[in-house]
């Protein structure tokens, strides 16, 4: 008599891959609306991101009509990069309508410790439950210690691994999956901690790139809100995946930005499959 045997289960790489890339087709099929009340910087290359992943931007920040849109989208992207008191108030109504409405938003905190208005308008912003607040490492380091210090305007003083305990402590206190991108992509809810090691140094020259992925991870989240953990480090490994591909046919940042995007629309499984890299660095 022949013994039983399981099915052998995916290794954790196999499955983080089938797993972005049923996201992403998801993406592609269901076409979420993505509200971004965003930087001016970044609000061309956010788009064309969203886009190209297959998702529908709606770049709406007037408090006006935050009531009436908010409620239909499937996410909200909240981004401070270019913030001032006026846009504030809408940033803060359309979180709270979203959590209301039960859709997820996710929050960029840019620069929170360059300012004492910016890092307080942050720490009012995580209040509001955003579902993923991605930052990079300095900015989850200032908003976990609520402490504002030198900064490099939008850029990071410290190596996203420097920030694995803050983005901890973070997601502990605040309840949202914490993502610090980095050489290495960080994602953890407080107790599990995933890396993505996908992406090219080049993507860092090109302004907008971090603002960018925070609106694929609010579109990758509003196809699986459930599980947001495993959505927001897809979303961070499928944007890298895009830029290595790019990176192959760039000459610098302008063409590398063209070859980003294109990349990114035309991700097939194959590609996905063979270069989605997401690990466990959990002790």
């Amino acid at each position: 008599m022949e013994m039983e045997t399981k099915p052998r289960e995916k290794p954790d790489s196999t499955r983080w891959a089938s797993n972005a890339w049923a996201l992403l087709c998801a993406i592609r099929s269901q076409s979420p609306l993505i509200q971004c009340i965003t930087n001016f910087v970044s609000m061309d290359l956010m788009a064309n991101t969203l886009l190209s992943a297959g998702a529908s931007p709606a770049m709406i920040h007037s408090v006006e009509e935050i009531p009436d849109f908010t409620p239909h989208t499937h996410a909200l992207c909240v981004n401070v990069g270019t913030l001032s008191p006026n846009w504030l108030p809408a940033m803060k109504a359309a979180a709270e309508l979203a959590c209301k409405s039960g859709k997820p938003w996710v929050l960029d905190p840019v620069a929170a410790g360059a300012s004492g208005f910016r890092l307080r308008a942050c720490l009012e912003l995580v209040e509001l439950k955003p579902c993923v607040i991605r930052g990079n490492a300095s900015e989850i380091i200032a908003l976990s210690k609520a402490s504002v210090g030198p900064t490099k305007g939008v850029d990071s003083s410290h190596e996203s691994i420097d920030a694995v305990e803050a983005a901890k402590s973070l997601a502990q206190a605040s309840g949202a999956i914490v993502a610090v991108s980095g050489a290495v992509d960080i994602v953890t809810d407080g107790e599990r901690v995933v890396g993505a090691h996908n992406g090219v140094p080049m993507m860092q020259r090109i302004t907008a790139t971090g603002c960018s992925v925070t609106a694929l991870i609010a579109a990758f989240v509003a196809v699986d809100p459930v599980n947001a953990f495993e959505a927001t480090a897809s979303a961070l490994s499928i944007f890298g995946v895009a830029g290595e591909m790019g990176m192959n046919m760039a000459k610098g940042p302008a063409t590398l930005r063209m070859h980003l995007i294109d990349s990114l629309y035309g991700l097939d499984e194959a590609d996905v499959l063979s270069r989605v890299n997401i690990t466990s660095l959990s002790r």
